[in-house]
Parts: C-alpha cells; structure tokens; sequence
C-alpha cells in the first residue's frame, strides 16, 4: 500500500508537493509551478512568498476547491477556506488532515528573531491518504513536537539556513520513525541536491529523491 501512495506523490520543486490520492488531488505550498491541475484540497503552511503564492493557488482552484491554512493566510483569500492552528484536526473531502507545529530553534533573521517563530504558530500537516500517512514537516528545524507525529512516509526541509540541514533532518527520521523520507526545500532558496544526496546517504530510512515536475 505505501509504494501505491507514493506513487502519487510528485515534488513540484522546493516545498511544493502533489498528492493524488484515490478520490482527491492535494497540493502542498504551491509555487512557481510549471503545469496546473484542478486541486480538491489546497494546504498552505505558512505566508511567506515561497509557499503561499496567490498565483499559483488561482489557476489550481475550482469551485469545490477547499483550501487549510493558518490564520495569517486565510484572511488573504475568500472562498472556502479553513483556519487551522497546531493541533487541529479537521477532515476535508474525506481526507483525514491534521495541523502540526512548524518552526525554528537555531535559525535566525537576526539576533534572537527566528525565521520562523514559535509563537506566529505556522504549520506542517499529516494528511491520511488511503490509509498512508503523508507528514510535509513545513518550514521547521527538528523541534519536540515531533515526538508526538506518527507518519509512514516524512517530507522533510534539508536545505539549511531556513530549516533543518541534511544531517539535522537525519537526526529528525531518528525521532519520526517513518518507512520512507523525500526530501524537499533545496534546489531554489537554499540548499541544493548535495544536501538531498547527504539526506539519503546518512539516513536511517529509505530515501526518495524525487525529480521536479
């Protein structure tokens, strides 16, 4: 069942992720997008530029369309769209989605500022698609909260300086757990396919180094 979900998942470059489940086609932080299919679900984990991009959510849009974000962004967007905070659960289309925690611990806009703070309450999600669960970690470092997110297959940042390096999402599948890993966020704003390359090399887990599509 695993290697059938995962079969549908295609990374769209930096944290931009497809689902196409049995019943739903997800998109994760659309952006910079290079073709455009109708989206049933649309998961936005945070405002910055680099994924929620208000160019790429238009033409993925219908009018079933739902879209599960934070606050900050939902208030940006009409239509149907769902506020989430860390630890909500909510199901959309029959897909089972939960808002997880996302943020940084040791990277920082300046002293003491975090790129992404604990407190603006951004996201990662855990979506169950046909009995898998699919974790897209958001823009995060390794952090506690982890601990607690049960996942068969973790879509993890490796680039640095935003998010966890290669050898700290390493450190990340120890506490996961989960049966595969693909890395993502390299290639476009940080990182590059080394840190991918190092992801796999090191990890603990099967890796799947996805080509952008």
């Amino acid at each position: 069942m695993i290697q059938d979900v995962l079969k549908q998942i295609a990374w769209l470059g930096h944290a931009s992720i497809r689902i196409c489940g049995s019943s739903n086609t997800i998109y994760i932080d659309p952006w910079k997008l290079k073709s455009f299919q109708p989206a049933d679900i649309i998961l936005i984990s945070h405002e910055h530029f680099d994924h929620f991009s208000k160019e790429d959510v238009a033409p993925l849009r219908t009018d079933a369309t739902v879209i599960v974000t934070t606050p900050v962004v939902a208030e940006q967007l009409t239509g149907d769209v769902k506020a989430v905070r860390p630890g909500d659960t909510v199901t959309v289309k029959g897909i089972k989605i939960e808002a997880v925690a996302a943020y940084n611990i040791d990277k920082f806009r300046s002293p003491g500022v975090p790129f992404h703070p604990q407190a603006d309450k951004k996201l990662g999600f855990i979506v169950e698609v046909d009995g898998i669960r699919i974790y897209h970690s958001g823009d995060t470092d390794l952090i506690p909260e982890m601990a607690s997110v049960k996942a068969d297959i973790a879509i993890l940042p490796v680039g640095g300086k935003y998010t966890m390096t290669a050898a700290e999402a390493v450190q990340a599948l120890g506490v996961l757990k989960p049966k595969i890993a693909i890395p993502i966020h390299y290639g476009v704003v940080a990182g590059s396919l080394a840190d991918a390359e190092q992801f796999k090399r090191e990890a603990s887990v099967e890796v799947r180094i996805l080509q952008p599509e």
